[in-house]
């Protein structure tokens, strides 16, 4: 009997392992969405079930004493109040469990930190407005978001490991901040390369497009991995593949669903960091249905 009940244990903790191990590998797909109008509302987005993470893009100006302005394109316009309705879609998102995240920057952003001291003003703005702190006029109504996604492409590299600390010190009050980073692939990044090295960050989406060096070319996986396992030193939680949603999503990087599903994810997924695939960006997933092909193998 006790022999049994050793052999019946002994199955028990290989399947849990075996389970963990599994878990381990589950990935999840981050989506931007905001620059489009034509990419349905924030709710319908994360109604479809396809993704675990939404990033409003785009907190385009900030810093140096300039007024922060938020630009969601065709969905709504911040300046008379009219984002102020996303608030329900934002809490919609979140009770199914998806993480709503601002990202801040972007590619034709006017933004830059002069100073510790205005990064430190910048973080107060950012917690004040966007996440758990209180003002008179929240650009997104009283729906809290989960975190920040510094999409840094310009500007300087200055202070913004400043920001990150600062941001990150406000989870002391009760709510845990996500800090999120879309960085290029070469390595290291030239913007927020000295801000991921803080280790505050959960978690890093690399965009693998648009840089010929570290990006997947047909039948080659080769720079695509050299620079992923250069990304997994990266002090964070969780690094994630950040491609194209189509061939029109971007001007290089776009790998064909069949290919990510029997060349890459394989190469990847059995990495420790791994965490799933960024996708730019909602109106292009729409337009061939990309994460819903590679949904279940992500």
């Amino acid at each position: 009997m006790a022999s049994r009940s050793s052999s019946l244990l002994q199955l028990l903790v290989v399947a849990v392992a075996a389970a963990q191990f599994l878990g381990s590998e589950a990935g999840g797909i981050s989506i931007y969405w905001g620059q489009n109008g034509g990419e349905g509302t924030l709710a319908e987005t994360c109604a479809t079930g396809n993704y675990k993470f939404v990033n409003l893009a785009f907190l385009a100006a900030f810093g140096n004493g300039q007024p922060p302005v938020l630009n969601l394109a065709g969905h709504c316009d911040p300046t008379n109040g009219g984002c102020a309705n996303l608030s329900s879609d934002i809490k919609a998102c979140q009770s199914r469990g998806v993480k709503v995240i601002l990202s801040i920057g972007g590619g034709a952003g006017s933004y830059y930190l002069s100073s510790t001291q205005d990064a430190k003003n910048v973080a107060t703005y950012l917690w004040n407005n966007y996440l758990g702190g209180k003002s008179s006029s929240r650009p997104l109504g009283d729906a809290v978001l989960d975190g920040i996604d510094f999409d840094i492409e310009g500007g300087t590299p200055l202070h913004w490991d400043d920001l990150a600390r600062f941001l990150k010190g406000y989870s002391n009050s009760g709510r845990r901040v996500y800090l999120t980073a879309a960085p290029q692939c070469p390595f290291p990044d030239a913007w927020v390369g000295g801000a991921l090295n803080t280790g505050l960050f959960d978690y890093v989406w690399v965009q693998f497009y648009n840089n010929a060096p570290c990006q997947y070319t047909s039948g080659s996986t080769t720079n695509l991995a050299d620079a992923w396992k250069q990304w997994l030193t990266v002090p964070a939680k969780q690094i994630f593949l950040g491609l194209p949603a189509s061939p029109q999503a971007a001007g290089s990087g776009f790998i064909p669903a069949d290919d990510l599903k029997s060349d890459v994810l394989p190469l990847i997924k059995s990495t420790g960091k791994y965490g799933g695939i960024m996708l730019w960006s909602k109106y292009y997933d729409d337009q061939d249905g990309y994460s819903s092909s590679v949904k279940s193998d992500v």
